[in-house]
């Protein structure tokens, strides 16, 4: 079930007190970056001199940026086991995924300690 199917059952049974939702997380996202590792290796980045060879594994795998209001970064990873399936977009997709997964709990945290400073009144 993805984030967009569980929003639809939360709000199909009536569950109106305040969370976190999916437009919550999206609104939430300033910049999207991604990285092919094998593709910064290759342009020498982020440094010139690294010494250690290139290895095809590092072409599959895709890492996700994302950077919040606030100015933190979360980041999401995407490695395909096998080359013959690897597909740049599908790997950014599962790449942003798994960096959203990560957001989840940072905001659950705000929600939940705006709500306890809000019962403290």
């Amino acid at each position: 079930m993805n984030d967009q199917a569980i929003e639809q059952a939360i709000q199909a049974n009536g569950k109106t007190a305040a969370r976190v939702t999916p437009a919550d997380i999206e609104a939430e996202i300033t910049h999207t970056y991604y990285v092919n590792v094998g593709e910064a290796h290759h342009a020498k980045w982020p440094d010139p001199t690294a010494a250690d060879e290139h290895h095809p594994s590092i072409d599959l795998l895709t890492i996700c940026v994302l950077v919040l209001k606030n100015g933190f970064t979360v980041t999401g990873e995407s490695a395909c086991a096998s080359p013959e399936n690897f597909d740049a977009q599908i790997g950014q997709d599962i790449a942003r995924a798994n960096a959203i997964n990560k957001i989840w709990p940072l905001m659950g945290f705000r929600l939940r300690d705006q709500l306890a400073a809000k019962a403290s009144e």
